[in-house]
């Protein structure tokens, strides 16, 4: 059971909605407000409406919120900012561009290794997980966590933004000297409220092939940049290198 010290606006909903979400505690702390706000409500009933409808979600819904198990708040050093979950068949798994270790890497992904093997010299691993960064703080955060199969974009206007805003201010005002790796226009507005004080924002174009071969994003080198960050900070580096199998 969660404890927090129960905000007397909340009615015993709000507050039994708190205390069951299955989240870290530094994340339910942090963004108890945004989890028992109407926005929320909203977005289970339109999330709940989608199922009642036989409509395929992704990810599972077991993996909504896989980006906070495997990254606690007390944990995040990176931040890495997606837009919404891939919406092919077995694809999304909660994780900002990353896909399970059965599945082919994605256009993005696959331009997102080639710069890290540029950058560090490592060479792509043969599958796409990159949970390995997770679990050392990298926060694989997508904008919207949720998406219809096949239809790009169609979980958008409906309430992630707001909730995944939350997320990023939480960073912003609970964690100290993390890097921030914004990808694409949406991705820079997003992250439009940092504290630079605070902390790095690392900025290049969308690693999409559109994106990534009008030029900007090759050669912008953003895995050694964050590790020199982070190390200047006093804390440790991530291992980009993604286990092989």
């Amino acid at each position: 059971m969660f404890n927090t010290t129960t905000n007397p606006t909340w009615t015993a909903e709000q507050q039994a909605i708190l205390d069951n979400v299955r989240m870290p505690d530094d994340w339910k702390r942090a963004l108890a407000d945004e989890l028992v706000s109407d926005n929320m409500a909203n977005i289970r009933a339109f999330l709940k409406q989608q199922y009642a409808d036989n409509k395929e979600i992704y990810p599972p819904a077991k993996l909504m919120f896989n980006a906070f198990d495997l990254t606690p708040l007390s944990n995040v050093k990176v931040v890495i900012l997606g837009q919404d979950p891939y919406h092919g068949a077995g694809q999304a798994m909660g994780l900002s561009f990353s896909v399970p270790k059965a599945i082919p890497k994605p256009p993005s992904l696959q331009n997102i290794l080639k710069e890290l093997a540029s950058d560090l010299g490592i060479a792509p691993s043969a599958h796409g997980d990159l949970t390995h960064w997770a679990k050392q703080g990298v926060l694989l955060l997508n904008s919207m966590l949720s998406v219809e199969a096949g239809q790009a974009g169609s979980h958008q206007g409906k309430g992630w933004e707001q909730f995944t805003d939350a997320v990023i201010e939480a960073v912003n005002q609970h964690c100290e000297h993390c890097v921030f790796i914004l990808w694409g226009g949406y991705a820079k507005k997003k992250g439009k409220h940092i504290d630079t004080n605070k902390h790095l924002i690392l900025t290049a174009t969308h690693p999409s092939p559109l994106g990534a071969n009008q030029g900007g994003f090759f050669g912008t080198r953003p895995f050694s940049k964050a590790n020199d960050y982070l190390m200047s900070c006093g804390k440790s580096p991530i291992d980009w290198q993604l286990p092989q199998s």
